[in-house]
């Protein structure tokens, strides 16, 4: 559990490198040793923008590989300005930015025998999914089953994200990870 100075701590790192970048191109210095040991602790996150309720960048990591604080910064940043599916956010835009941060526990390997019993294994509102297939992984965090409530069709949404026909984890074994997230959000 992350303590909720840290998560403050985090939301203004996050916003903080988002406008920085908007006026100068370029994130405010971090000075690691100055923040909570959580912070420095290698961690692995994902940063969401929405503006008016509706997806404006995400965009993060699944392994832990550089200190928590670092890891927020860098995707904040790549959320707002280099998610291929949204144009570089605006400073227009920063008023009505929301940022949401979900910190990432590491991804465990679900084991199963095959594609029927896949679906049921899933817990839907706690787990985080990556499906991977050599080279190629894609993941949805736990928020999305908010939308997407039937773990056969989040699969199929998976495959497809991942750039292959959404049936695939019905017809061929795939690399199948959970994970859980502990998420935090702009008031």
């Amino acid at each position: 559990m992350i303590s909720t100075e840290s998560k403050q701590r985090l939301l203004r790192i996050a916003r903080e490198a988002i406008e920085s970048n908007i006026k100068n191109r370029s994130e405010p210095p971090l000075t690691i040793s100055s923040l909570p040991a959580e912070l420095q602790a290698d961690g692995a996150c994902f940063v969401t923008l929405t503006r008016d309720g509706d997806l404006r960048g995400c965009i993060g990591s699944l392994e832990a590989r550089q200190p928590l604080a670092l890891d927020v910064q860098e995707h904040a940043v790549d959320a707002a300005f280099h998610d291929f599916r949204f144009q570089p956010l605006t400073e227009a835009e920063l008023p009505e930015l929301h940022i949401e941060i979900s910190v990432l526990s590491a991804p465990k390997p679900l084991p199963y025998q095959n594609a029927e019993e896949l679906p049921g294994l899933l817990r839907p509102g706690l787990d985080g999914v990556v499906l991977a297939r050599g080279l190629r992984r894609a993941t949805f965090l736990p928020q999305v089953w908010e939308k997407v409530t039937d773990p056969s069709t989040f699969l199929d949404m998976l495959c497809e994200k991942m750039g292959f026909e959404y049936d695939l984890w019905r017809r061929q074994k795939l690399d199948v990870y959970t994970y859980y997230v502990e998420s935090f959000e702009e008031e």
